[in-house]
């Protein structure tokens, strides 16, 4: 969609029309309402940041498993800030936080859910069996995003309605899933991080109770398409992106990018998600990563 702004004045006649062409208006604006899982430390914390930053935001919705032990987020003296108990394994936590989230956004709804909370276990080939680490990988990687995004799919229908005037998009209403350059079968060129690796593509099998949801053997990507096709329906968009190689606790302060430069090359290119993105997965440059 391309706009188009002309500046007349008649003191000026004899000068040319002035006009500046736009494609989107989107990118003025900002979600109303975010909430933003695993939000106490690294990239999580950063959209934190980054959304109280935007004067527009009406409330930021940060989540953590122990709110007490949150310091960083305890230490921001924001009013729209809203730090939220949640523990992606365990249901009640997730469903007690969409009802506090709830009564505070009331008919407006939840515009932007990022599902960022995750878990790096560096299970290898060579490691020793250990079931339980496997499945509480994918536990909090897999199940917690599929049940969060359920628990706050009615909000998120909620703000999809309450800003219908808008496109298709983050402002209006979407889930964006944080996922992982491993996630890439076509760009596994070294291996490593077997479940990791897994649990953000293939081999997943869900309980009976997602199998109008999800198909055998797709995780966190697939996910993302999958949840897709049902969320656009009702006019919520549904991503996701890769953040890049950054520096936090899990990667062990290793990376390339600081956590504020993945945010800020992220955030952009949220702004260019129309309904033509709905199901994909994208780099943080703004390109089609390869699954």
């Amino acid at each position: 969609m391309k706009f188009v702004v002309c500046i007349y004045t008649p003191l000026f006649r004899n000068l040319p029309l002035l006009c500046c062409s736009f494609n989107s208006f989107r990118f003025r604006m900002s979600p109303p309402s975010v909430l933003i899982t695993g939000a106490n430390r690294g990239i999580g914390l950063g959209f934190v940041h980054h959304y109280l930053s935007l004067k527009d935001v009406k409330h930021v919705f940060a989540t953590a498993r122990d709110p007490s032990t949150a310091n960083d987020l305890n230490g921001i003296s924001d009013p729209r800030l809203h730090v939220v108990k949640m523990d992606v394994q365990n249901d009640e936590s997730i469903i007690a936080a969409e009802k506090e989230i709830s009564s505070i956004v009331g008919d407006a709804g939840l515009t932007l859910l990022i599902n960022n909370a995750g878990v790096l276990d560096r299970y290898e080939v060579e490691s020793p069996i250990d079931r339980k680490r496997i499945l509480d990988t994918f536990d909090i990687n897999v199940a917690g995003p599929i049940i969060i995004s359920q628990v706050f799919l009615p909000l998120l229908r909620k703000a999809a309605s309450f800003n219908s005037s808008l496109p298709i998009g983050v402002n209006r209403a979407a889930i964006v899933n944080i996922s992982s350059g491993a996630a890439s079968i076509q760009d596994n060129k070294s291996g490593g991080v077997v479940i990791y690796r897994a649990s953000k593509v293939g081999l997943y099998s869900p309980p009976p109770i997602f199998s109008k949801i999800l198909s055998i053997n797709e995780s966190l990507n697939s996910l993302t398409k999958t949840f897709g096709h049902h969320t656009i329906k009702d006019n919520v968009l549904t991503v996701a992106i890769l953040p890049g190689f950054v520096v936090t606790q899990l990667t062990n302060n290793r990376g390339e990018l600081t956590v504020e430069q993945s945010i800020a090359l992220m955030v952009k290119v949220f702004d260019t998600w129309t309904k033509e993105s709905n199901g994909l997965y994208y780099a943080k440059e703004g390109h089609l990563f390869p699954l």
